[in-house]
């Protein structure tokens, strides 16, 4: 790579010159996948570049995006890059306050909004940012009741640009030529597992340089295709959908509704794929709960299978019986028939998830990261993929050691490379960077083979009162491995034993009752049936099989509803936010270790359109007993 294309307008201009026929960009509309060809992906943005610029968008102001990932997205985030802005990707699900808090703490002069939901979000707020001068939308359905002097479509928005371009032809040259590496280009929110999300500011130069390392060890060309699934906020999208979309030319698929995901990923068939692993756990629970409709003799035929693949999984090679009987079909049903690469991030993803799918022949590898570090900096090299571990470095440049490790080796993990953020937008000091190195947060420690492993947060390990540690994520993504549990958070802090609050995953249990003629009406009904409990128990009890006696589940409650993001209960990324757990279902955390059998509620429930349920249960605190005697386990209690 030059060192002058260390911008993304500069790459993309680059591209159009020396590629300008190839295909860069595929969505689907209306059941037809349309190409967009390096030439008419430069077109569009430069004309909602010179958009821009006629609107009066200045250097080092902030342009915001919301809605589904779309080309428009992607041209739009670049074009803000080429006059010199900051662009702010919003999470498209997120609510009115945390829009307003982005957009307002930003001081964000325009937003590209994909369709009127998001528009009429911005209208709802726009008292609260006073900075918002213009509002693009490139869904004009429904618009038409709107006289907001701030409104303009992406339609009217690139006729503006193609004006000004017809009359300074070289405008548009100027304009990438003048862009500099050195400049703040993207504003990537944090996870906000405490609190409000910060906002992480990266160069152009850094994130263009980091993914040419993670390139290096994951090499990827204008033959690979990516399906875009994961928002487009998440650092990781960044780096693929810009990165190396701009980079390696890999081509970038957008799907036509996030609920035709999965049909249109098949009919692609991309060769590489990231999932967040809540993605990894519901293809692995869909497919078990399918296999639930099945006939017997594909039960036992896909019984069989899985053990053969895992037999040959523990040996370091692939059942060719089990292929033929079982995983290519099940890949083909997937879309991962293409696959070279496979990868999850952003949590950790549990490892009886991660050898399903491994033992499907999908070459599944763990990354580590944090958006601050410009995402992942770790990955497991091809033969050398550990369940336990997240890999080692990119390359030399990025640096990872323990701080304070104690006898076991365990301790924080620090990390730095040339690459980082530059700091946290408004705020002077970062306490977490010092002497140039990141202190994660995260508990781990080095294998003997130099692998990385991530325990879990720092904060979040916890010792129960009699002394002993554990690590509440990973009995979660255990339990998580059922198709039938959606979430759960594993209390224990300072307790005499571990309780589990539980979600149901309420599509594939409400299968299943139907099945079983349990009848039900709604999602609080439903878990509240004894033959529910009764099903949770028994997966309950297969998890505290694999666990040492100290850290096994004595009691659990099935929640009345699901945990949400809006609720704050978790990130946009789907990480638990156990503060706000522990304060909110206090009374009912209190109750499972008072003793109590059973926990009257009495509550009221928002959702997202803005009404409210008021829900009236009874929850059963349930006891687990029998615990089998400890298993020999010699990894599961280090943390």
């Amino acid at each position: 790579m030059s060192a002058t294309e260390d911008t993304l307008p500069r790459l993309l201009r680059r591209n159009a010159r020396a590629h300008g026929g190839d295909i860069a960009m595929r969505e689907k509309e209306f059941g037809i996948w349309r190409a967009l060809r390096w030439s008419d992906v430069a077109d569009r943005t430069r004309h909602l570049a010179l958009g821009l610029r006629a609107l009066g968008v200045r250097p080092r102001e902030v342009v915001g995006l919301i809605g589904d990932n779309r080309p428009d997205w992607v041209m739009g985030e670049i074009a803000a890059h080429a006059v010199r802005a900051q662009s702010l990707g919003i999470y498209r699900d997120a609510l009115d306050e945390e829009v307003a808090y982005l957009l307002s703490f930003s001081g964000a002069v325009a937003v590209f909004a994909e369709d009127e939901e998001q528009v009429d979000k911005l209208l709802n707020v726009s008292e609260q940012v006073p900075t918002l001068r213009h509002i693009i939308y490139a869904d004009p359905r429904g618009m038409r009741k709107h006289a907001d002097p701030r409104l303009i479509s992406a339609a009217d928005l690139a006729r503006r640009g193609a004006e000004l371009a017809a009359a300074e032809q070289d405008l548009w040259d100027s304009l990438v030529d003048a862009t500099d590496g050195e400049d703040i280009a993207v504003l990537c929110t944090t996870s906000g597992t405490t609190a409000r999300p910060k906002l992480a500011q990266l160069t152009a130069r850094a994130l263009i340089r980091h993914c040419e390392a993670y390139l290096a060890a994951d090499p990827k060309g204008p033959e690979d295709e990516y399906v875009s699934v994961l928002p487009l906020p998440w650092i990781m999208e960044q780096i693929y959908v810009l990165g190396w979309g701009l980079i390696a030319r890999m081509k970038v698929n957008f799907v036509e509704e996030p609920e035709t995901m999965m049909a249109d990923f098949r009919e692609i068939a991309p060769t590489f794929v990231l999932f967040a692993p809540r993605v990894w756990e519901g293809l692995a629970a869909d497919v078990r709960a399918r296999v639930m409709d099945a006939s017997p003799f594909k039960q036992r035929a896909f019984a069989a299978g899985m053990r053969m693949g895992l037999q040959a999984l523990e040996k370091g090679g692939r059942s060719v019986v089990a292929d033929a009987l079982l995983f290519r079909a099940l890949r083909d049903r997937l879309g991962f028939t293409r696959l070279r690469s496979a990868a999850t991030g952003g949590a950790a993803l549990g490892p009886e998830t991660f050898r399903f799918f491994q033992a499907m022949g999908v070459p599944l590898r763990q990354l580590y990261g944090q958006t601050e570090l410009l995402g992942a900096y770790t990955i497991h090299r091809p033969g050398a993929v550990d369940f336990d571990t997240v890999g080692v470095p990119f390359g030399p440049e990025i640096e990872i050691r323990i701080h304070e490790p104690d006898h076991n080796g365990v301790g924080e993990i620090v990390t730095r490379h040339p690459h980082m953020f530059s700091g946290y937008l408004g705020m002077e000091d970062t306490p977490d960077l010092r002497e140039g190195w990141l202190h994660t947060g995260d508990a781990g420690y080095f294998d003997p083979r130099g692998q990385l492993v991530v325990i879990d947060r720092i904060k979040d390990i916890a010792t129960t009162s009699g002394g002993d540690r554990f690590s509440p994520q990973f009995i979660e993504n255990k339990l998580k491995f059922s198709p039938f549990v959606a979430e759960a958070v594993i209390l224990g802090d300072q307790r005499p034993h571990l309780a589990a609050m539980i979600c149901i995953r309420f599509p594939i249990v409400s299968k299943w009752a139907e099945r079983n003629r349990i009848a039900f009406t709604t999602y609080s009904d439903l878990s509240a049936r004894p033959e529910v409990l009764d099903k949770i128990r028994e997966e309950v009890a297969q998890v505290n099989a694999s666990l040492p006696a100290a850290q096994r589940i004595r009691d659990f409650i099935l929640l009345y509803k699901e945990l949400d993001a809006d609720d704050e209960e978790l990130t946009r990324t789907r990480k638990v936010r156990r503060g706000v757990i522990n304060q909110k279902y206090g009374d009912i955390i209190g109750a499972i270790y008072a003793g109590d059998e059973s926990i009257p509620v009495d509550t009221t429930i928002a959702f997202q359109d803005g009404t409210k349920q008021r829900i009236r249960t009874v929850l059963r605190v349930v006891r687990m007993d029998g615990i089998a005697p400890e298993p020999a386990l010699a990894g599961a209690e280090r943390v």
